[in-house]
């Protein structure tokens, strides 16, 4: 068994790990990055991904924006409420940036920051399955199986980016969740009213259904409820158009086609503190949002970019890295960000998802009084570009 010694060790090879590995590239610090699956070979999945402006500009300082083969631009976001009048509108002007953000594919994604870490000759080793972290004082231990082998690595840091299962062996670590009993239908869409950048965003009784400007076609992410599922993923094409176009409205005519439909449950899921004894959690390791408003991956980055900004600094100044007051400070720097966003997107859903005529209408009400208040529209757009502290 090979043991080696690292600065950071990052387990969980996705876009988040990804990130923190490449914002860590050329300062120094010594980085191993650890993914359980190989690089996919072929789209193996059809997510849409709504990048905020602020991932934008923090994915072209880290050196991928430019290897992304396709990206859709964000012009416009319309936010309506079925069965109330109230709708709002937000534009580039509203928040002061050219764009308010961009779609791309996942895997896309996936792949472009995979070549920039290539590119970069950073520490990357896919399908390395970890079974078990340990942390003392004064180091941490990753072990992994790695081709039927049994390896062991140090760090001063370990840095959980994976969907949270490692927390499990973390005793002063737990989490708060929340069932949304609520389903989001995935896929791409096409509508007879071509698309112009615009990004719908329709509150219904069963949940959100948002419609993304995707290159020609529109990504659909439908929040549907657990009984109904399966019914509308097995649905052929003409009948879950039809289906669709009933539930969203004639804003954009008939729909007209549909690519490969997929389904996950929704909920809220978050760790009671985001540092440890010689860890740190970020992404979905730190929590995982509802998809309204395309909060949970933008937050997700801001955590992997300013965790590679704390760590750079404290080599800088030549602490230690890994110890309580570096992730101390990361904590502090992390958590208003966190709780206001996670706050935002769990109080939408438990106003907008019901079927109360008083709140639907008080709700709609609210969507014009924004509308009208570019102050206001300003604040709430800069936030959801850039984080809490706008």
């Amino acid at each position: 068994m090979m043991i080696n010694h690292y600065d950071i060790v990052i387990v969980g090879g996705g876009p988040v790990g990804m990130a923190l590995a490449l914002g860590l590239h050329n300062s120094g610090v010594s980085c191993l990055l650890l993914e359980a699956r190989g690089l996919p070979e072929k789209d193996e999945d059809p997510r849409p991904l709504a990048l905020s402006h602020g991932s934008y500009l923090l994915l072209q300082r880290l050196g991928v924006w430019s290897k992304l083969t396709q990206n859709t631009p964000i012009k416009t976001i319309h936010i309506s409420n079925r069965g109330s009048f109230g709708r709002a509108i937000l534009e580039p002007q509203d928040a002061g940036v050219p764009a308010l953000g961009y779609v791309v594919n996942y895997h896309d994604l996936f792949c472009a920051m995979h070549k920039q870490l290539t590119a970069d000759q950073s520490k990357y080793i896919g399908g390395a399955l970890v079974t078990r972290i340990n942390t003392t004082e004064n180091s941490g231990e990753v072990y992994f199986d790695f081709q039927g082998r049994l390896e062991q690595v140090t760090a001063q840091l370990i840095v959980l980016a994976d969907g949270g299962q490692l927390v499990k062996q973390i005793p002063d670590i737990n989490y708060q969740s929340h069932d949304y009993q609520q389903w989001a239908v995935v896929a791409n869409v096409r509508a007879e009213k071509k698309q112009t950048g615009i990004a719908y965003e329709r509150f219904t009784p069963d949940g959100p259904v948002a419609l993304l400007p995707n290159d020609q076609d529109f990504a659909l992410v439908w929040t549907v409820a657990p009984e109904t599922v399966k019914e509308i993923t097995e649905l052929n094409n003409d009948s879950f158009l039809l289906r669709l176009h009933q539930h969203f409205g004639d804003r954009l005519g008939r729909f007209i086609a549909a690519g490969k439909r997929s389904a996950f449950p929704l909920s809220l899921k978050y760790a009671t503190s985001t540092v440890s004894q010689r860890i740190a959690l970020i992404g979905n390791a730190a929590q995982t949002l509802h998809p309204v408003a395309g909060q949970g991956f933008n937050l997700g980055l801001r955590d992997a970019y300013e965790l590679a900004c704390e760590i750079i600094n404290a080599k800088n100044v030549s602490q230690e890295l890994g110890t309580p007051a570096m992730l101390s400070k990361y904590l502090q720097r992390r958590q208003m960000d966190s709780n206001a966003v996670r706050t935002f997107t769990d109080t939408l859903i438990k106003l907008f998802s019901n079927d109360s005529k008083i709140l639907n209408q008080a709700c709609g009400f609210g969507l014009s009084a924004l509308d009208c208040m570019p102050s206001l529209k300003r604040f709430i757009a800069r936030r959801m570009i850039f984080g809490a502290k706008g």
